[in-house]
């Protein structure tokens, strides 16, 4: 017999065999982040990474001043569950002024630790093991994960190129008196669709009709292109009481480390959505909600700076994309561009994206994890376009060796 804290020499497979009832059902439905699987295996081949959507560029100046003062000025202890208020107080103003939508900083908003906190936060306070979940695919990566953990049973409604849209008739079929939401990211990850008022209308009809929720990943909402209009369905008639908004700070003020993010709902389903966040995480960071009142007061010119600097660097990558070979989507929204690798003849979307990384020194995301049957997506990968210029031209000399 082993002495206390010695390993004892049994065949891994028998440990293995012993040690698997101690392994949740939940989480042995899904792996880990291959986008963040992507990161590592850059980080290990030095290759340029164009996989996970972060910037490689600095963020703005202001907003680093602003978290460094709130720490010098002590605010390095817990906010309010719920959220430090003026930083309830600068989201909910920044609501009214760019969407007339008016949420009541006291009873209507959760602050959280990133919109990834806010989305399986919702989920966990509205739903029931067995409740319908409708899902768009292709999806950003979280939300089958999200459903597993709340024993959620997931309903999928397909986006096809090359818009990206949905057939009608079949998001109606997917609605059935057991649907309990619909999860809706727009701008959207992976495909850059933005969804139209007449779509959205679409979806809050059935909604309304089934008496479902809309659970909406508005993340990327400042980041559109070509005349595209970012619209929350919240703001649709029929849909204030029956509409969860996530958002964060992330992607508009270049900030994905600091993990600061909101959910907006009626009252109701706040009061049980705050109980899940306070016993998830008890409350996002207390100096970096303070420094996020000076970034949700920055004027409209950083939101069209923002959209603009990212619209060439979108322009930039399609080019480099297509000169490489690559056949791809132009998207209206967010940051991120799918490309077809069909003729480059790989086996699947896996393999060519470990020749990409290990070969040509480029990482990008295999587009089956963005699919629930990987077939579906294994002619795709994703690049993303949140870098620098210097990065993008990097990337450039890499792929023309492809």
């Amino acid at each position: 017999m082993a002495s206390p804290g010695e390993k004892a020499l049994v065949q891994p497979s028998v440990i293995e065999r012993r040690r698997a009832r101690f392994r949740s059902n939940r989480t042995s439905r899904f792996t880990e982040s291959v986008i963040r699987e992507m990161t590592r295996l850059a980080l290990a081949a030095n290759a340029v990474n164009l996989a996970q959507g972060f910037p490689d560029f600095a963020a703005p100046e202001e907003l680093k001043h602003a978290a460094q003062e709130a720490i010098a000025a002590d605010f390095n202890q817990y906010a309010i569950t719920w959220g430090a208020k003026p930083f309830r107080d600068a989201v909910c103003a920044k609501y009214r002024k760019w969407y007339g939508l008016d949420y009541d900083p006291e009873r209507e908003i959760t602050v959280c630790c990133g919109a990834t906190e806010g989305m399986i936060a919702a989920l966990l306070a509205v739903t029931n093991p067995g409740d319908e979940v409708i899902v768009f695919e292709p999806f950003y990566e979280n939300y089958a994960p999200d459903a597993l953990l709340c024993d959620a049973k997931r309903k999928l409604v397909a986006l096809r190129p090359p818009d990206w849209t949905f057939d009608p008739d079949e998001l109606r079929r997917a609605f059935t008196p057991c649907t309990k939401a619909i999860i809706l990211n727009s701008p959207n990850n992976p495909t850059g669709r933005v969804f139209t008022r007449s779509e959205l209308s679409c979806i809050a009809e059935l909604c309304e009709e089934f008496d479902a929720l809309a659970i909406t990943d508005e993340i990327y909402e400042h980041i559109l292109y070509d005349g595209a209009t970012h619209i929350p369905i919240s703001a649709l008639p029929g849909m204030w009481d029956r509409t969860i908004l996530v958002n964060s700070m992330s992607k508009t003020y270049s900030v994905t480390g600091w993990r600061v993010g909101w959910v907006l709902a009626p009252p109701d389903l706040t009061d049980s959505i705050r109980k899940v966040h306070d016993f998830l995480t008890v409350g996002a960071a207390a100096p970096l909600q303070q420094a996020g009142v000076l970034a949700l007061n920055l004027p409209d010119s950083y939101y069209a700076k923002l959209a603009a600097d990212y619209a060439a660097r979108r322009d930039l990558l399609l080019g480099i994309l297509e000169r490489a070979g690559f056949r791809c989507w132009c998207p209206s929204g967010a940051y991120y561009v799918m490309a077809d690798i069909s003729g480059f003849h790989f086996d699947d979307d896996f393999a060519f994206v470990r020749h990409l990384i290990e070969r040509v020194g480029v990482a990008a995301v295999p587009g089956s994890s963005f699919f629930s049957d990987p077939r579906d997506g294994s002619h795709l990968i994703r690049f993303c376009f949140c870098k620098k210029y210097e990065t993008l031209i990097e990337a450039e000399r890499r792929l023309l060796n492809l």
